[in-house]
């Protein structure tokens, strides 16, 4: 069995997306939905956190190549120059 998990946004709601429930539950697709605001419990949540108020430089803002190539030097260094502690 497959879990994806999922969050509350509009197109994991929509009407075409939830005709396909029973579809991927015959093929052993589980579904696990966050709660409908979490971003606590959603990584990407927390991780762009730290991109936009902990790592970022306002030189990324600039320009959008400047954004793109910003991100890929955090994600590219990512555990190492950036990392995320819990402590």
């Amino acid at each position: 069995m497959t879990t994806v998990i999922l969050d509350q946004a509009s197109i994991h709601t929509s009407d075409i997306f939830l005709a396909k429930l029973e579809e991927w539950e015959r093929k052993k697709l589980k579904l696990f939905w966050l709660p409908t605001y979490s971003p606590k419990l959603n990584l990407i949540e927390i991780l762009w956190k730290f991109i936009k108020y902990e790592w970022i430089e306002v030189d990324a803002y600039y320009s959008w190549k400047n954004l793109l190539n910003y991100l890929r030097k955090v994600l590219d260094n990512f555990g190492r120059e950036y990392a995320i502690n819990f402590v």
